[in-house]
């Protein structure tokens, strides 16, 4: 098997296969102290990488030209590593069942260019179970090669935080697990080089933490949203109710929100599926899901709701959203619920003008049929939506905010609460926010 000391003189390579936002960064750190070569399928992915070009952001300009990294899109080049890491996509379909499609052909391809003494550790997100159940067994027919013996598994979960630039992946403990003692001390060697390390009892262990952690952040943003729901009724801010609550030493200061991307609003559902395949029904999990799913209906139906006792004709009327990326500062819209907020107000009648200095247009496009228009080319709003908080946005005063608004009878929804009422009722506008 494979050698920390083989992987530390470079006599033998790490290659890290899928480079997106995990990858990539990863690949950056290791090559400070291995040989490293990064395989992806997207050739036009590869040759901007080439040119020292990384369109998520996640990696500075400078840090990914100078790094020693080999990027191949031929799956013939992965013979050459003796550690592999994969870390690619694990989203849900339509349906919100796991979608291994990615990681199993991943494997497969890794399966068929695996070669004897290789360790291969998996960092994509999945419900226990999945990197030994289903990922050793693809290997070992694709490969011909008995797992334990010939090769062996690993896994040590991502803990990216897309667009953090404190919580890098050098600075975030790592947990490692692997097969055997053997691996786990290779795995353990391979990572501590770039940060601290964290040895979980087993593989199963490893991806079972994974998965919670984003299903507590997803639970938790699903209580301040029923809360953000219940004190509307009630006739106040759950804003106002959270700035009080805060002055305990305990209480934990989560926000209500919008909840998308491929973390937060996926993973619960990666637990929920092994669970009830284990017979279990996960009901508190499944609550804070429905919560969660619903809330940009929510948003939607108080916007109207607020138009109208305005006295507003809400299909003439003007709505411009700032925002429509998972969250503030990255151009990544998958699972946007910005983007099914825009789909919920299209029912009332209405088509929204959407901007984004972030968001990738063409991926935009092509995912949700929505175009982008530049925030210098926005039509004057009768309804203004902040949807994410961007850098460029918190930067807009009051008085910009009224200089983006048409004469008379103007509201702000303002779901990041970017503002106070009063500041924005001071300038004329009507003033929402959950």
């Amino acid at each position: 098997m494979v050698s920390f000391e083989e992987l530390k003189s470079k006599q033998e390579c790490v290659c890290i296969v899928g480079l997106g936002y995990v990858g990539l960064p990863l690949a950056v750190l290791l090559s400070k102290h291995f040989d490293v070569m990064g395989f992806d399928v997207n050739e036009k992915r590869a040759a901007a990488l080439r040119q020292g070009s990384d369109a998520t952001g996640e990696v500075a300009i400078g840090a990914l030209q100078s790094a020693a990294i080999e990027y191949s899109t031929d799956p013939e080049a992965i013979r050459r590593a003796k550690f592999i890491i994969v870390a690619v996509p694990t989203p849900v379909d339509e349906h919100n069942i796991p979608d291994l499609t990615l990681v199993k052909k991943a494997t497969e391809t890794v399966g068929k260019h695996l070669v004897q003494g290789t360790i291969v550790v998996y960092e994509s997100t999945v419900y226990p179970g999945v990197t030994e159940d289903i990922c050793l067994p693809i290997l070992e027919k694709e490969s011909g090669l008995r797992g334990g013996a010939d090769f062996k598994i690993g896994y040590s979960p991502e803990r990216v935080n897309p667009g953090d630039k404190t919580h890098t992946i050098d600075k975030v403990t790592k947990v490692v697990s692997a097969m055997d003692e053997e691996s786990l001390e290779v795995v353990a060697s391979v990572y501590g080089a770039i940060t601290n390390v964290f040895r979980a009892r087993s593989i199963k262990v490893a991806e079972a933490a994974k998965v919670i952690e984003n299903t507590q952040r997803d639970l938790n943003i699903a209580f301040m949203n029923e809360l953000a729901v219940l004190f509307h009724k009630m006739g106040f801010s759950v804003y106002d109710v959270l700035e009080a609550a805060r002055t305990k030493w305990n209480f934990l200061p989560f926000e209500p929100g919008l909840v998308g991307g491929h973390c937060i609003g996926v993973d619960p559902y990666y637990l929920t599926y092994k669970a009830q395949e284990v017979g279990h029904t996960p009901e508190v999990i499944l609550a804070g899901r429905g919560i969660n799913d619903s809330m940009h209906k929510f948003i939607a139906h108080q916007i109207v709701k607020t138009m109208v006792r305005m006295g507003k004709d809400v299909k003439r009327s003007q709505f411009v959203i700032l925002g429509i990326t998972f969250k503030e500062n990255i151009p990544d819209a998958r699972n946007s619920k910005v983007a099914a907020l825009y789909k919920e107000l299209m029912d009332f009648g209405v088509k929204p003008v959407v901007s984004d200095p972030h968001a990738d247009a063409e991926e935009l496009k092509k995912e949700y049929g929505i175009g982008l228009v530049p925030f210098e080319q926005l039509p004057k709003a009768d309804t203004l939506i902040v949807a994410v908080a961007h850098d460029e946005y918190k930067k807009l005063s009051p008085a910009d905010i009224k200089g983006m608004m048409n004469t008379e009878n103007l509201l702000l929804a303002d779901i990041k609460r970017l503002y106070t009422a009063g500041e924005i009722e001071l300038e004329g506008i009507g003033y929402w926010s959950l």
